[in-house]
């Protein structure tokens, strides 16, 4: 059987761009569509504030934060083609077995990121923002600028949501021999520390409560991984 013929330089940034093109028409259509519902999205961001939302800094800014709200959604409804595309471009540089693998991971991975989304936004910012709104409440009016708020909202939800993906990550490596189960248990006491730090930069408070609350899951999760690269 005649092996596939290697694609040149040219071809494959000519792939690329078209790989590129078909993702901006479905971010484009997907973004165009957000704006639809980007209200009651926004609404559903705000509602952690309680009776007291955000207030704005500048005529302008409730128009920049409703396209932004919109990009955001249209981003989110994109991602299946933004990782088909993906998928598309690299696949032929893997062996068979890795395409497998690679198949399987990419859906697991985008439902443990609306988890870990899903976390942040029903676990901790009801227990972050009434912390940070009442830390010095008597002497500082907590009036959020809405600008500000979704921007601290959004990263929240993503670096959370990316951190639950970690099992994921470590089962793709050990398939591949980048790591092994041993080498895991081995530095464990090192991934604690690194999970110690990634909680306290992506933790809303500087409360301690609220940096065990993001450690136990990515402790857990790092366990999981451990038990999944067993499998691997």
């Amino acid at each position: 059987m005649a092996e596939k013929r290697q694609l040149t330089i040219i071809e494959h940034l000519e792939e690329l761009r078209g790989r590129l093109m078909k993702s901006a028409i479905a971010l484009t259509v997907t973004t165009l569509f957000s704006f639809i519902f980007a209200k009651q999205f926004l609404q559903l961001l705000v509602a952690p504030m309680g009776e007291t939302p955000p207030v704005s800094s500048s005529p302008t800014t409730s128009i920049v934060v409703f396209t932004k709200v919109a990009l955001i959604s249209g981003v989110a409804l994109a991602m299946p083609v933004l990782v088909y595309q993906l998928i598309s471009f690299i696949a032929p540089g893997l062996k068979p077995q890795e395409k497998r693998y690679l198949y399987f991971i990419l859906p697991g991975a985008t439902i443990s990121f609306v988890a870990g989304a899903a976390f942040a936004y029903f676990v901790m910012l009801p227990t972050a923002i009434p912390f940070l709104k009442g830390f010095l409440g008597d002497i500082i009016e907590p009036n959020w600028f809405i600008d500000k708020y979704i921007s601290f909202v959004t990263s929240l939800l993503f670096w959370v949501g990316l951190s639950f993906e970690t099992p994921l990550l470590i089962f793709f490596l050990a398939k591949l021999g980048i790591v092994t189960p041993a080498v895991l248990s081995r530095n464990r006491k090192y991934a604690i520390l690194a999970i110690a730090v990634i909680s306290a930069v992506i933790t809303p408070t500087p409360d301690p409560f609220n940096m065990i609350l993001v450690m136990g899951p990515l402790i857990l999760l790092y366990e999981i991984g451990i038990l999944l690269a067993k499998l691997a």
